[in-house]
């Protein structure tokens, strides 16, 4: 395959195809460096025209609540007081810059995702 930049929805799917046929070659072989490279490219065209948005914060800290069996109570330690949570919760009240840097280092969760309007 000639490799070039994947501008068109066909010149993906035959860069996929490909892929898929050389994908286990021998490390160091020339079908491994083509893999190498074709994985750039359909990677740069997934991330051009496959966006995914980032999720609502409050969502996204639910979500991780979830994961990590989190209570209310446990996230009110996380920021200070029960009262916050419930008013975040209610959307009664922004989540601060210092919110935001409590649950990204207490929860793993994205900054992009905690900044974002809800």
């Amino acid at each position: 395959m000639k490799l070039k930049i994947l501008k068109t929805k066909s010149d993906y799917r035959t860069a996929l195809m490909r892929f898929e046929e050389i994908f286990q070659a021998k490390a160091g072989s020339m079908d491994s460096d083509e893999a190498d490279v074709l994985a750039l490219l359909i990677r740069e065209y997934e991330d051009k025209h496959y966006v995914i948005a980032a999720p609502d914060p409050l969502e996204a800290i639910k979500y991780r609540m979830e994961q990590r069996g989190l209570t209310n109570q446990d996230l009110a330690v996380i920021l200070g007081f029960k009262s916050r949570v419930t008013d975040i919760f209610k959307k009664h009240r922004k989540l601060s810059l210092g919110m935001v840097r409590k649950l990204h280092d207490s929860l793993n969760i994205p900054l992009e995702t905690l900044v974002k309007e809800y």
